[in-house]
Parts: structure tokens; sequence; C-alpha cells
């Protein structure tokens, strides 16, 4: 089995605040090495960068996000790995960051770069954490989990389950791969393989998705949360929907496209939402789903600093992959 990553841009040394020696000053930054530099074997996560905008581009959205996985990086990079005395949180991590896949024109050797890299990583016990990049991300980390050797378990295929945390479906018909087609893409290629696969979205808004896209998710059995379901009065709901949905499945990949946030916190993306789901929602449910020990890939997509306000969405996706990091359980069969 590989145990290498090939990507178009190596990593570079990771910095940020330094308080001084010794695990009590840990931060991201201070547990993160290039991987050709450790062993994939012994990492819990492996960073991999997506630097894309082809996806979005084709999609009529706005350039930019190709500059998003240095971006996240660096407002991960300071935050502390501590833990309050009743706190759950996994700090001792070993960490590993792999480069970037640089995307120009050609997304589809893209999807095949980051499809192997991604199943590199899971075969080897490590959790792919995969920074985008246009939500054209998800074809590829989709293809790395489907094309895993822990997917085939034996010959007999796990069910995969899909859970998208956005404002929109993706589940568009188009002639050639974009950022919106990618779980249309993935449901079609479990249908022409016979293997099986749940696809659920959380945030989903009525003005921002035709009806065609509510049509098409009814055909593929698609089990979705509307964005204005998702209020913290409604949490024990989420809850319940994100329980049924792990344990209906063997193995999870969670997709975070940051348009599922208000603008407020996040106005730096393709296309900004003018209600979302609060990040209290949206962080519970990263940490319910990391906790559950079927997480195998999470990827986060359209951070976009061209029209981020002060490292605002920057900042926020950084938080919610910390909360990712410290909470995730390894998958045991």
């Amino acid at each position: 089995m590989s145990t290498s990553i090939s990507v178009d841009q190596p990593a570079a040394a990771w910095s940020g605040r330094v308080d001084g020696d010794g695990a009590e000053h840990a931060r991201i930054h201070t547990n993160v090495k290039p991987l050709a530099e450790t062993s994939l074997g012994e990492c819990d996560a492996v960073f991999i960068g997506f630097s894309s905008d082809e996806g979005v581009r084709r999609n009529s959205g706005r350039d930019g996000a190709a500059a998003g996985p240095d971006a996240l990086r660096t407002a991960l990079g300071s935050l502390a790995l501590a833990k309050a005395p009743k706190s759950t949180r996994v700090t001792d991590l070993a960490l590993a960051d792999a480069g970037t896949i640089v995307v120009d024109t050609d997304l589809e050797d893209g999807h095949r770069k980051l499809a192997e890299a991604v199943a590199t990583a899971i075969d080897a016990g490590t959790l792919p954490v995969v920074f985008g990049g246009g939500h054209e991300v998800a074809f590829g980390t989709y293809s790395g989990v489907a094309g895993s050797k822990l997917r085939a378990h034996n010959g007999k295929p796990r069910t995969v389950g899909i859970l998208n945390l956005d404002a929109h479906f993706d589940l568009r018909q188009a002639d050639r791969p974009t950022s919106g087609t990618p779980f249309k893409q993935a449901l079609d290629a479990e249908r022409a393989h016979a293997t099986n696969a749940k696809y659920a979205v959380i945030g989903i808004s009525e003005a921002s998705n035709t009806q065609v896209l509510f049509d098409t998710a009814q055909e593929y059995g698609v089990k979705y949360l509307l964005d204005e379901e998702c209020t913290v009065s409604n949490k024990e709901h989420i809850e319940t929907f994100v329980r049924w949905f792990i344990e209906s499945v063997d193995i999870v990949y969670l997709t975070l496209d940051l348009d599922v946030l208000p603008a407020a916190n996040a106005p730096g993306v393709s296309a900004p939402a003018a209600y979302g789901v609060q990040l209290e929602i949206i962080n519970s449910i990263i940490k319910q789903v990391t906790r559950s020990g079927k997480l195998i890939a999470f990827d986060i997509a359209e951070l976009n600093p061209s029209f981020d306000i002060d490292g605002r969405t920057a900042k926020t996706a950084a938080r919610l992959a910390h909360t990712a990091l410290t909470h995730h359980q390894p998958f045991s069969a």
C-alpha cells in the first residue's frame, strides 16, 4: 500500500503564534509536519489542499476559492490545542500536511489526483481533511472514499453516507462537472456500480434551489433539512436527524460548504447566504459526526478570501476544522 500522496505544490512549514516550548503551549501549527517528514500511518489527520476555481467558474460563480486552502491553513495554525477540565477534546494530535493539488482548467484530472490522495490517507488509517477550493472538491473526495480499500471491505462494499452541510443540493445536470454537480455525479456513480450510498443535506434554502433540484432530490431519495428548520430551538430534531443518518450507513464522508452559514459569519464565499444556519448548529453537527467513529473523510469548500471581511470566513472555517480535529474518533470496523 502506498503511503505517499502526489500533489502539485509541496507543503510549506506552518507558522503561528508561539508562547513557549512544551505541550502546554501547543497550537495547531506546532503539531503539523510536512508529510514528507513523517509517516502517514502515524498521523491522526492529514491536510490536503485542493486549489480550484474551475468548478465555480463553470457554474457561473465568483472566482477566488483557489486561494482558500492557504487562507484556511493560516487561520487554523494559531488555534490552541487546549481543553477545559471537563472537556472531551483530543489535543495530543499528530498532524501532517501533504501539500496542494492545483487545478487550472482540467478539473477532471484534479478529481483523479484528489481521489488517489484521499484513498491513500483512508487506507493508511488517517483522516483526510481536504481544504477547497470550490465545492467541486466534493466529487474528488467522494471518489477517494468510494475507491478506498476500507470501503471495499473484502468485496462487500460498505454503505457510504455523504452528509452535506450546505444551502444547495448541488445535484445539477450539466455536460461537465461543476461546483453544482458533485453529488449527482456521486449518486450516478453509485448506481452505475450497483453500490449503496445515502446522501443527506442540512441547511437547504428554498430561495436558492429551483424546483428541478427539489424534484431531483426526491428522485434520488435525498433526505434534507431546510435552513428554516435548523434553529437552536429545534436542536433536538437536528440531532435526531444526524443520529438516524449515521446509524443508517457504515462509513461517513462529511462535507462543509461555508455558504451554509449566515453571511455575517461567512461573507467570503461564492454565494453568501442571506439567511443561513447558525454557527452553533453547524459546530454541533460536526462534533456529533466526528465523535461517531464512522467519519473517514472531511472537506471544507467555498472559502473565497477575495470577498472575505477581516478574515471572518477563514476564522470561522478554522474554528469548525478545529472542532472536527479535536473531537474525531477514528473509524473502527
